[in-house]
């Protein structure tokens, strides 16, 4: 069976790092085993979804570079839901519940006040059908649940290792609401099983409706896939995500922060993994460089200064041919290799060319604190054309002619050249600037 996985975020919000984590390594999955990935938006719940919502999720994904082979939308297969509801209710598997939510939540604090786990005691089974009639009568709606074999309920998780459980250990799912809505449960499995797909990765979360839902595939004929289930992020701490953290959205990263796409792929693939976290510069890198077997069960730990650090790094290793149009949009008209290379090293942020391109190509306010000194430098500028070893032998006769050295004869000359007391080297910058900016910073105007 070929590989196939499935992303299935619900349209009722926008994407945060816990849900991108799990898009990308199942994307990374299905690369590295030859596979496809799809794109299913669960959006059966009408009062939550929303277009905006879609469309953002769909944006986020390409902007991550992770795009996906097939398409589908829960709401565009209700009819395949309502066959199923009909073969699980011919099959004797759904049984139709009158319990109120409010009867429901006594049930439940009984059971557990006395030390027992929540589990449906399976009381509307003894209904008949005049007690069914005299409920629907006092305008009782009902809800449906899918009747549990209590069989042994088995599987080798890919990063859990083996799971087991007991049908009389769980609780009878409801499948259908009163408003005749299914839920993701059933849905969920119906759609695995017709769309062909062949493994489930998803949060720890899920392990426990692994459990039931494994019985709803045996019960539709279905294939049942192979399963993954990732421990969840935690913070910087150890602590589980808080609301601040957990709601970091990649629009939040992409638009507020001006982060890269992939120093979000480099952590996000690598935490919790045995694997070291590093800068790749592409996706192909990292699926190139994945396997399940490395992800532990321990709970990764998520640290936006981890990200704010990688970001640096993915950009120092940036070559300049995928950041062109990107810098040319921003309004850097006439970039060019030259300027790049020379300003990456002192990236954080991709906005940050805009301070060193201010400096290239801009008028700037020069720090000249010594007169003397500066218009002694400024003599010995040589002749253009000027190239990296420019500084070199220029800072060289600017050594020998005044006797200073050290900090004392390079920082008065970045002040002049640069207004700052930091940045890119200048033996790259200098070339930048040029003879004639150079000559009049020294001399104290802007230029």
């Amino acid at each position: 069976m070929s590989v196939a996985v499935r992303f299935a975020p619900s349209p009722t919000g926008l994407l945060h790092v816990g849900n991108i984590r799990l898009a990308l390594v199942n994307w990374l999955f299905a690369r590295s085993q030859g596979g496809d990935f799809l794109l299913r938006l669960d959006d059966t719940d009408l009062e939550r979804s929303t277009t905006d919502y879609a469309v953002g999720i769909e944006r986020d994904l390409r902007w991550l570079g992770l795009e996906w082979d097939r398409f589908a939308r829960q709401s565009d297969r209700l009819d395949r839901y309502a066959l199923a509801v009909e073969k699980l209710k011919s099959a004797g598997r759904l049984y139709a519940c009158y319990e109120t939510a409010e009867e429901l939540s006594l049930k439940r604090k009984s059971l557990l006040g006395r030390g027992l786990p929540p589990i449906y005691d399976r009381a509307a089974l003894r209904l008949n059908d005049e007690d069914r009639a005299r409920l629907e009568a006092e305008g009782r709606i009902p809800h449906w649940r899918f009747l549990l074999e209590h069989e042994s309920v088995e599987w080798d998780d890919l990063v859990r290792g083996p799971q087991h459980f007991h049908g009389r250990d769980l609780s009878d799912p409801v499948l259908i609401r009163e408003d005749g809505r299914t839920l993701y449960t059933l849905s969920s499995v119906v759609d695995d099983i017709e769309l062909g797909i062949s493994h489930v990765i998803r949060g720890e979360d899920h392990v426990a409706n692994t459990a039931v839902q494994v019985q709803l595939w045996r019960a539709l004929e279905g294939q049942v896939p192979g399963f993954a289930h990732l421990p969840l992020l935690t913070d910087a701490t150890g602590a589980g995500l808080s609301k601040r953290l957990g709601s970091i959205g990649i629009s939040h990263l992409r638009d507020e922060q001006g982060l890269e796409p992939m120093a979000v792929n480099s952590l996000l693939a690598k935490l919790g993994t045995s694997d070291a976290i590093e800068a790749r510069t592409s996706l192909a890198d990292l699926a190139a460089e994945f396997e399940m077997s490395k992800i532990a069960r321990g709970s990764p730990k998520f640290d936006p200064e981890e990200l704010a650090r990688l970001n640096a790094r993915v950009l120092h290793a940036t070559e300049f041919e995928s950041v062109r149009e990107r810098l040319e949009t921003m309004g850097f008209l006439g970039v060019d290799a030259t300027f790049w290379e020379a300003v990456r090293p002192n990236l954080t942020v991709l906005a940050d060319v805009a301070e060193w391109w201010h400096v290239a190509r801009e008028p700037i306010e020069p720090v000249v604190e010594d007169t003397e000194f500066a218009a002694a430098a400024a003599a010995l500028l040589p002749a253009e054309p000027w190239d990296e070893t420019t500084w070199g032998a220029w800072t060289g006769a600017v050594k020998t002619a005044t006797g200073r050295k050290g900090k004392t004869l390079f920082m008065p000359l970045r002040l002049a050249l640069t207004g700052r007391d930091h940045g890119p080297e200048l033996k790259n910058l200098l070339p930048l600037i040029g003879r004639d900016r150079a000559e009049a910073r020294l001399a104290g105007r802007v230029a």
